[in-house]
């Protein structure tokens, strides 16, 4: 694959969960070793696209490629081997809380090589000195604060140094000063591994400051894409009201609503 094609490429991607239509239609392409955020209210289908490109989910239409392979044509060999060429950061963290935290970070590279005991400690290690908690090696996922166990989940997620990192919502739930660190902190590894991440996040102001470029998601589809400064200037109400965080535009804030009196249950 050359370095002119896109890390991931989706095309008129469909999804749905019984009959409530989620993606309608979603194309994009994200290329290599830049910062890309996908932003978009809660609800609006985020990780369910993240789902679809780890392979988790199948479309009911489209097409999904990583690294240049059909991840839903992969038989399932093929698709653990491309998985391992991803490092996955959940939302809630994902830490296995009956495992040390040099336990947690060890189980990916323990479960895809075969180093030696002394090459994955000094490997856990540099992972957690490069997240700055180094210190708490023997420590459970439950005697941290949530901004520690967030950077112990972003340390396990580069451990096997991935040529693509996907962040789902990594920001949720922190405190100003954490936040800030793990922005930096992904774009800081990110640049320092030569690799592609994906940030998913509804967070508007920390992807300005993170990605070096914009997919904005609303109603199944790709509203607006572009690098975050040109974004930030459209003119485009929906992407406009959506960026600066205005309460009166295009974003719906209420669900369609039926009739009173079909609601109440009473003739007209």
């Amino acid at each position: 694959m050359s370095n002119s094609e896109p890390l991931i490429e989706v095309q008129d991607l469909h999804f749905g969960y019984g009959k409530r239509p989620v993606l309608k239609g979603v194309s994009l392409r994200i290329p290599r070793g830049q910062v890309t955020a996908i932003l978009g209210a809660s609800g609006s289908g985020k990780t369910t696209l993240l789902q679809l490109i780890a392979g988790s989910l199948k479309p009911q239409r489209g097409s999904v490629r990583v690294f240049g392979q059909d991840v839903h044509a992969l038989s399932q060999e093929r698709l653990y081997a491309l998985r391992r060429r991803i490092g996955m950061m959940f939302q809630k963290g994902g830490l296995f809380t009956d495992l040390t935290v040099f336990e947690n970070i060890a189980y990916p590279i323990r479960e895809h090589t075969r180093f030696p005991e002394d090459v994955i400690r000094d490997l856990v290690i540099m992972k957690l000195e490069s997240v700055g908690l180094r210190g708490t090696h023997k420590q459970h996922p439950n005697e941290l604060s949530g901004g520690m166990a967030r950077r112990v989940a972003l340390a396990r997620a580069t451990a096997m140094d991935p040529d693509l990192m996907i962040f789902d919502e990594p920001f949720a739930g922190l405190d100003p000063i954490t936040l800030n660190v793990i922005c930096n902190l992904i774009r800081t590894l990110n640049d320092a591994l030569g690799s592609t991440s994906v940030v998913v996040t509804y967070d508007v102001k920390e992807a300005i400051k993170l990605a070096d470029y914009l997919f904005l998601m609303g109603n199944g589809v790709i509203v607006g894409e572009g690098p975050t400064q040109e974004l930030l200037a459209s003119k485009d109400p929906y992407v406009h009201q959506f960026l600066h965080a205005e309460p009166d535009g295009p974003v719906p804030f209420h669900l369609p609503a039926r009739k009173l009196a079909d609601e109440l249950g009473v003739p007209c």
